[in-house]
């Protein structure tokens, strides 16, 4: 689990008007959030970057820059907010280490009844075939 809050200095918002719905008001006031963070420049411990910087996600930039928007709310302070908790979301989420596969092999009770069912499933078959007089 990773426990880390971005610097002030880490984050670059930039205000924009919000699409949607809304009346006069969204034609009025710039409440869309796009939030910026340079990875590279970034205090995250550097396996965490590195894990960041390989994603295969749209909201990452070929320059390593993670970009969210964010515009589900009216008020312009709880898109920033809603930003930069969905960029420590991804953030959290990359500094999980998945757990390694170890190959087992079946046992050898599972192999006997995969067997039998095979065995079974075969005899259906086998007897929907035509009948000869």
């Amino acid at each position: 689990m990773l426990n880390w809050t971005p610097a002030a200095w880490e984050l670059e918002f930039s205000f924009i008007r919000a699409s949607g719905p809304g009346g006069q008001n969204v034609n009025k006031v710039s409440s869309a959030v796009h939030l910026r963070f340079d990875i590279r420049r970034s205090s995250l411990p550097a396996p965490v970057k590195a894990r960041l910087l390989q994603l295969a996600d749209q909201r990452i930039t070929q320059d390593g820059v993670i970009v969210i928007k964010a515009q589900e709310s009216r008020s312009q302070e709880q898109n920033r907010l809603d930003a930069v908790a969905r960029l420590i979301e991804l953030a959290e989420a990359a500094a999980h280490i998945p757990k390694t596969r170890r190959a087992t092999k079946p046992t050898y009770g599972s192999q006997q009844r995969r067997l039998q069912g095979k065995a079974l499933r075969s005899g259906i078959k086998a007897g929907r075939g035509k009948v000869i007089d």
